[in-house]
């Protein structure tokens, strides 16, 4: 886990992460593999959307709430890796690695999952890739020396909230004879809001630049 710049979160300060962080820091568990662990909560995530679109009553009432849990899953995976490296004291040399690419492995497979279940695969590794770029424009940012910009529109604590609460909404659409039109709405929302956030970070990075070196 890298302990320089990190993503503002309010929940970091709660009493109940600060203590969950305490007893992890306690565990033989490392920061390195709590960042392993958002794969994996990802990938569960991603399978769960994908025949959870495709299915019907309960067994898509079942698996949607599983990806719900699993989006969920994967952002406290994000919070606690952090937590345990830096206020636990357990970082290493090669954390800044896992602290960035099981994130992205865990949004290609969450938005190509959800595309896949709406059988509109195309939509989905378009959002995939849209939702990386917003990470490499930030990790461009910080290579130029630039702060790190967490900003959206749709950033990853705001692309899993939609993919979240799309899940379960999606989950009882059967309730007014719906198919996948909410996660299919979901995806779009995501993939225009990723691209509005990529150009944001891209502008202001720009403007920083520019404003440094005159």
């Amino acid at each position: 886990m890298n302990t320089g710049d990190r993503r503002p979160l309010a929940s970091r300060n709660t009493r109940w992460a600060q203590a969950t962080a305490r007893r992890l820091a306690t565990l033989a568990v490392t920061p390195n593999q709590i960042s392993q662990a958002s794969m994996l909560a990802g990938a569960l995530a991603g399978a769960a959307f994908w025949f959870g679109g495709q299915s019907q009553g309960t067994t898509r009432l079942l698996l949607l709430l599983a990806a719900a849990l699993s989006c969920q899953l994967r952002l406290l995976c994000n919070l606690f890796d952090g937590m345990v490296a830096v206020e636990g004291g357990k970082a290493s040399a090669d954390g800044p690695f896992w602290n960035e690419f099981p994130d992205r492995i865990a949004d290609i497979a969450i938005m190509v999952g959800i595309g896949y279940g709406i059988a509109m695969p195309g939509l989905g590794w378009a959002t995939a890739c849209l939702s990386v770029l917003t990470a490499y424009v930030r990790e461009l940012g910080r290579a130029n020396g630039t702060p790190s910009d967490f900003s959206g529109p749709m950033a990853k604590p705001h692309r899993m909230a939609v993919a979240t609460g799309a899940a379960l909404l999606s989950s009882v659409e059967f309730l007014w004879h719906g198919g996948n039109e909410v996660l299919t709405l979901a995806l779009a929302i995501i993939a225009v809001g990723a691209a509005a956030t990529a150009l944001r970070r891209g502008w202001r990075q720009v403007r920083w630049l520019k404003t440094r070196r005159s």
